[in-house]
């Protein structure tokens, strides 16, 4: 594809949906086309889906289930959303894409890293170029999280040991993968957003 693909990760309440919009502004003032999308979600079919696995009780879908229901989410923003924009030659920047479902689904509720890749590889079969993981302490993040009004807190609503746990596999996952840049995120919001303009600018030709 001749676009960049960007993907923000970080556990919930890490402030990646601020510093995505931030990025996405300053890439359009600087001249870039510029999509700004988000998991689960990004297309009309994928913005339904998103509503039956980030409300209701904790219980409502186990972990496989909610992988099946991911990974049809991403199917559909990926065809319906990201590849047409990265065909156009844009950047697109994903808040979220397949590493939180490798994470919330794949391990921290039992090990399901296994079954996560090979349904990613099966029908999803990318990754971004660049993926900008929002390190946080799980504590500050959980606080931030809940305190925002709204009926999708599901995930900030199964606890501390999930978010902490969350962070560890993100922090590991990170150590293995090249595309990966950890952005401290415990600061305020325009230096967090110098530190993801160094991580993104030489990646922009």
């Amino acid at each position: 594809m001749p676009g960049l693909f960007i993907s923000l990760e970080g556990i919930d309440g890490s402030g990646k949906s601020t510093q995505g919009r931030r990025l996405a502004q300053a890439l359009h003032d600087g001249g870039h086309s510029v999509t700004l999308t988000r998991e689960p979600g990004g297309s009309p079919g994928a913005e339904e889906i998103r509503r039956l696995v980030l409300e209701g009780a904790t219980d409502r879908w186990s972990a496989e289930t909610e992988i099946l229901l991911f990974t049809a989410a991403r199917r559909d923003h990926l065809e319906k959303t990201i590849r047409p924009a990265l065909a156009r030659g844009e950047i697109v920047i994903t808040d979220r894409f397949a590493d939180s479902t490798r994470i919330f689904q794949g391990i921290t509720r039992g090990d399901l890293t296994e079954t996560v890749d090979r349904l990613h590889a099966l029908m999803i079969g990318v990754e971004p170029d660049l993926t900008l993981l929002f390190d946080l302490d799980p504590a500050k993040g959980l606080a931030r999280a809940t305190a925002r009004a709204g009926a999708e807190l599901r995930f900030e609503d199964m606890g501390l040991a999930f978010q902490t746990r969350a962070r560890e596999g993100f922090l590991s996952l990170a150590s293995r993968h090249d595309r990966f840049r950890v952005i401290d995120a415990d600061a305020d919001p325009d230096t967090v957003s110098a530190r993801v303009w160094q991580a993104v600018a030489p990646h922009l030709g």
